[in-house]
């Protein structure tokens, strides 16, 4: 395990002078997270989203209006614990406003933990879906992908929200040569795009198969290995670690 994260720190450990260093490529993980945990919250516990926010708003309204196979309250609990998830990553941004390797490191961990607890429940059950679990993996879920939502925002790395991807397809086409645009970063839109595609194929293909646990297990590591190696990076003073300008 040492060697595989050293391997991966070296990879990932960018010039002195690079703006945003290793930050895109551990963006691109938290996006394939993003990918597993939305399949989780969609197929397994009841047609909600916890990091979609624009999909509950209107599963919300679709529920409201009595439409078969939605819970205006399940949509409600998710939205209100993204925000406060949100209001933690805005509270984490103003702490670690000098370091963003810190930031990044801080929030990765956080979600470790509240997904290490996701994990938890569900072994404990089996794979089972009850009441109490899925109110469970909502909070958890949802809390995470607030947390994450906000830092990524701090973070500012241009077309890596880690959780949505609108304004991503937008610039994609909107600044492309047909456009008339100049197309900047086109292969990080792209790979952006990809990367949570791959993310919810392999969370749905899991899931489909009964596999809950594993699942988010997989999700698991995913920030977990990204909260090492960003450990491993941010002991330094590189430019990537410092505040946009």
């Amino acid at each position: 395990m040492r060697r595989l994260l050293t391997d991966a720190a070296r990879t990932l450990a960018p010039p002195k002078d690079d703006r945003h260093g290793p930050l895109p490529p551990l963006m691109l993980i938290l996006t394939a997270v993003t990918g597993l945990v939305d399949a989780v919250s969609y197929l397994a516990l009841g047609h909600v989203f916890v990091a979609n926010m624009t999909g509950n708003v209107v599963f919300l309204g679709f529920a409201l209006a009595d439409a078969a196979n939605l819970s205006a309250l399940a949509s409600v609990v998710a939205l209100a614990v993204f925000l406060l998830g949100a209001l933690a990553g805005g509270r984490l941004g103003t702490r670690f406003a000098a370091h963003r390797g810190h930031l990044l490191r801080t929030a990765t961990a956080a979600q470790t933990v509240l997904v290490a607890v996701t994990v938890a429940v569900t072994a404990v059950t089996g794979g089972r879906v009850t009441t109490g679990v899925q109110y469970t993996l909502i909070v958890c879920l949802g809390l995470g992908m607030g947390l994450q939502n906000a830092v990524a925002r701090r973070l500012g790395v241009p077309d890596l929200t880690t959780t949505v991807l609108t304004l991503t397809l937008t610039g994609l086409a909107a600044d492309s040569t047909p456009a008339g645009g100049a197309a900047p970063r086109p292969g990080r839109r792209i790979l952006s795009v990809l990367v949570m595609l791959l993310g919810a194929f392999v969370g749905a293909a899991l899931l489909l198969h009964g596999h809950l646990v594993l699942t988010l297990g997989l999700a698991l590591l995913l920030l977990a290995l990204t909260t090492a190696v960003t450990h491993r990076l941010s002991g330094t003073d590189a430019a990537w670690t410092r505040p946009l300008s």
